[in-house]
């Protein structure tokens, strides 16, 4: 549950500006102003503390409550702008198009790609089988993986499989992230941009029925998971 103590505005007004801010291409500047046409005062400085203090939570509770995945993932990395500098966020989708994780990083490296498969895994337990590009960091990180499977005397390891057009559905699901992250066109810090990002994967996972809520609408499931 999250921790709305000490908050100056009600819980269903903070909850309600950050799912629009990640749910729909907008800036702060908009963000205040539709806010304040809904007869809240609030300024484009808060709206972002808001999305950063609570966004992540949320995400958090979004990881653990999610409708079963499968065991056969797609994984790749898209890249955003923070403070200038391109970043990359990893991501992993199921073959049916169900976020799995995600994980923002300054680095495009072999530690990198293996401090994400460990969280991935750790939230969805091991694949079958990973779908990646061409990435040699993305494949040491599996190799990495599989040579932990190996140390605990496991008779199977996952599946390696390189093969682009096999990725092209979680290609095609980075444009929803892209969509929404437009507007804001760069990040001022990194967990500014974590948290964000983590919010806008939310609202992605409700678009994909990822809840199981029948006939809710997106921010009534948002807010159930704040609870």
């Amino acid at each position: 549950m999250v921790n709305f103590k000490g908050a100056h505005h009600p819980k269903d007004v903070i909850l309600y500006a950050v799912y629009f801010y990640v749910r729909f291409a907008v800036s702060y500047r908009d963000l205040e102003e539709i806010m304040s046409e809904r007869g809240v005062d609030v300024d484009h400085a808060t709206l972002n503390r808001w999305v950063e203090k609570y966004a992540k939570i949320i995400a958090e509770q979004a990881l653990r409550r999610k409708t079963p995945t499968g065991r056969s993932w797609r994984m790749d990395e898209t890249y955003v702008k923070v403070k200038g500098r391109w970043m990359y966020l990893y991501r992993a989708i199921d073959n049916q198009g169900k976020t799995l994780d995600f994980m923002l990083s300054e680095r495009r490296d072999e530690a990198a790609a293996t401090e994400f498969f460990i969280r991935a895994i750790g939230n969805n337990g091991f694949p079958d089988r990973v779908v990646i590009d061409k990435s040699g960091s993305n494949a040491a990180g599996l190799f990495n993986m599989n040579c932990l499977l190996m140390m605990h005397n496991w008779c199977w390891l996952i599946e390696v499989l390189q093969v682009k057009y096999l990725n092209n559905i979680i290609e095609q699901d980075h444009r929803f992230i892209k969509k929404i992250t437009r507007p804001m066109q760069t990040f001022k810090s990194f967990n500014s941009a974590a948290a964000t990002l983590a919010g806008i994967e939310v609202a992605h996972m409700i678009r994909k029925g990822q809840f199981s809520r029948s006939g809710k609408f997106g921010f009534e499931q948002f807010a159930e998971l704040a609870g």
